[in-house]
């Protein structure tokens, strides 16, 4: 929140304003208290939308109709004037984070349970707005706030109102109304939506929440073709938990008759006490902290009330407990018609197929890898406010004792590793992007820039990021939320979610690998007599830094026809392999197929690493997979 500036007016309507919370497409928000005391939101209209005829008209009829839907999960309407020169409407202030803040900057992705809790609670608020006549049309994570009692939905509605004045969902400038990674298939299509598109935009939201990503990627590579992916593609649930991917996959059906009810989620899901992770608790009671004393550092400075906007106070109301004068009634109960139940019998059944799933030993992803993307993205914007902040330290906010490259084995032993991390920090400013990931793991290679969120002597958080490298290409999203806990000089404690490593400080530079592995190294063939020569199977390896390929493969044998016969002439392949650790054994991305290489060459790999041993006096370099099988022995061919 920030304080109020002097074109600002210190109340609207009843309504004592504290702060501005932000401004957005439509207006300003600020933070107010209303004569009884209650916190509220206040947005008022910015004056271009104000001046238009048909914008009020729809704008007056949302708000009415948002009147009506206050209540189960999501922030009521405490006040409104649609025909001031500045419209404006206040609506119940929720203390407690967006979704996309605790998932993007400060926790990463949630536990299964809490994601099921999230899907019931907003699967009712859902079942609520749409039984007012409403469709969301922009459920997304950033309109879902976090509360202790349940999630809450905000921003319903209102850009209908939008809608009208801009061509049909386009603004002037042809740009798309609404947020692209969180629209259903109707919305792409510009075709008329139901309830059934706001089911599978949770589906998406439930997915954002489980694994930090969308699951039809971003905009990177183009809206319009993350729009064909939404329309088209199937979505990518990699690392979804099994626990949740028969809930999700039914909301993202293509079709909006197959898709469960927001009533029939609500009913299907259980609710634990408490929903959400204690750290997401610790930081909802901080919230309030901060609240509480944002407001009373307010008190008495407000002057002159109702009447220094120039705009009349609102009728007093008196209604179910509130205090005499405040204009925030409590919500009535609504009576809670029949609701069908074939589809409730659908996701029941994938909701108790995940279950076995996840019960036959299935581990939670906490990585957000997978889909389409790849394209490097982000322009390092940030809001990350923390004990050491931008303005604090100008010359950079990462406290020395964190700067360098640290690496950790998530999967398997130091011997043998089965998926690793390496973060790289260098000095920057809160908001910039600071650090540099590279992760090996699930047959993929990821690297990126991850954002400073905050910083202080023995904690480094880090936020959004974006990919600069992804083998195979368009496999890799950011990384998540990542949080980096100093132990030592030279070991720290890594978090992402509910998954944690021990990190140890690791080399940088452009030459990583010690000069007894450089070189061209050959396996024995594996045929032999005359036909030896035609069978090559060998590796170079060059210097590097972390990131450069320094691992070629070259592999050539016979062609053979159909029937297995050999041929004249040979199959000729090439791959390389990326460099993503600087600690022994020496971790490789999976092998990239160079270009040229011929259509026929096939190779599944997820990775590997590298190590040097010695026997009978000669060396041996072994190529490791990341799994559990006998390497690649390779003898010296210089």
């Amino acid at each position: 929140m920030e304080p109020l500036n002097a074109e600002d007016p210190v109340s609207i309507g009843p309504f004592r304003l504290i702060g501005r919370l932000g401004v957005g497409g439509m207006g300003r928000v600020f933070l107010a208290r209303s004569a009884g005391g209650r916190t509220v939101a206040v947005k008022v209209v910015h004056a271009e939308l104000a001046a238009q005829d048909e914008f009020r008209r729809r704008f007056a009829r949302e708000v009415e109709a948002l009147e009506r839907v206050g209540g189960t999960g999501t922030a009521p309407v405490l006040g409104s004037d649609t025909t001031s020169a500045s419209p404006w409407v206040a609506i119940g202030y929720v203390p407690g984070p967006s979704l996309r803040a605790v998932v993007g900057d400060e926790y990463g992705p949630l536990p299964p349970a809490t994601v099921r809790a999230l899907g019931a609670g907003l699967g009712r608020a859902l079942d609520h707005i749409h039984r007012a006549g409403l469709v969301h049309r922009d459920l997304k994570p950033s309109n879902v706030l976090l509360t202790v009692d349940g999630p809450r939905i905000i921003d319903f509605g209102i850009a209908r109102a939008v809608d009208t004045v801009t061509d049909g969902g386009l603004t002037s400038t042809g740009a798309v109304v609404g947020s692209p990674g969180f629209m259903s298939p109707e919305q792409v299509r510009g075709e008329k939506l139901g309830p059934a598109s706001d089911v599978f935009c949770l589906g998406s939201v439930l997915a954002y929440a489980a694994t930090g990503r969308s699951p039809f990627g971003t905009s990177d590579s183009g809206v319009h073709a993350l729009m064909f992916r939404i329309a088209h593609d199937e979505p990518d649930l990699t690392d979804v938990a099994p626990a949740l991917t028969g809930l999700i996959r039914a909301c993202l059906a293509k079709d909006p008759a197959a898709r469960p009810t927001a009533a029939e989620i609500a009913e299907t899901l259980p609710v634990p006490d408490p929903w959400l992770p204690a750290d997401v608790l610790a930081r909802l009671g901080r919230h309030a902290a901060r609240l509480l004393e944002a407001e009373g550092s307010t008190e008495g400075t407000a002057g002159g009330g109702a009447g220094a906007t120039g705009t009349a106070p609102a009728p007093e109301r008196t209604t179910g407990g509130a205090a005499p004068g405040d204009p925030t009634p409590a919500p009535a109960p609504e009576p809670s018609p029949p609701r069908p139940r074939s589809r409730r019998r659908v996701l029941t059944a994938a909701l108790a197929t995940a279950a076995v799933a996840a019960a036959a030993g299935a581990g939670y992803a906490f990585w957000p890898l997978g889909g389409a993307g790849g394209t490097p993205g982000g322009d390092g914007r940030g809001t990350g406010t923390g004990p050491s902040s931008a303005s604090a330290r100008p010359a950079g906010a990462v406290p020395a004792a964190f700067l360098g490259a640290w690496e950790g084995i998530l999967r398997g032993t130091e011997e043998h590793p089965r998926e690793t991390v390496r973060i790289e920090l260098v000095q920057g400013a809160t908001g910039t992007k600071t650090a540099v990931y590279t992760h090996v793991g699930d047959n993929r290679l990821c690297m990126g820039r991850s954002r400073l969120v905050s910083a202080d002597e023995d904690k480094v958080v880090l936020g959004e990021s974006d990919v600069t490298t992804s083998v195979p290409a368009r496999r890799c999203m950011a990384a998540a939320h990542q949080t980096l806990t100093l132990r030592s000089p030279e070991v720290l404690e890594w978090s992402s979610g509910t998954a944690k490593a021990t990190f140890r400080k690791a080399r940088t530079g452009a030459e990583i690998l010690p000069a007894e592995y450089l070189g061209r190294w050959r396996m024995k063939p594996l045929v032999e007599g005359p036909e030896a020569d035609r069978y090559t199977d060998e590796v170079t390896v060059t210097q590097g830094a972390v990131g450069a390929a320094v691992l070629r493969v070259l592999s050539v044998y016979p062609r053979t026809d159909a029937e297995g016969n050999q041929l004249a002439d040979a199959v000729n392949c090439s791959w390389t392999a990326i460099l993503a650790s600087t600690t022994p054994p020496y971790v490789l991305g999976p092998m990239d197929l160079e270009p040229g290489a011929d259509r026929e060459c096939v190779r599944d790999d997820p990775g590997g690493y590298l190590t040097l041993t010695t026997y009978k006096g000669r060396e041996i370099l072994q190529v490791y997979p990341m799994y559990d099988t006998e390497p690649g022995e390779y003898h010296r061919a210089d």
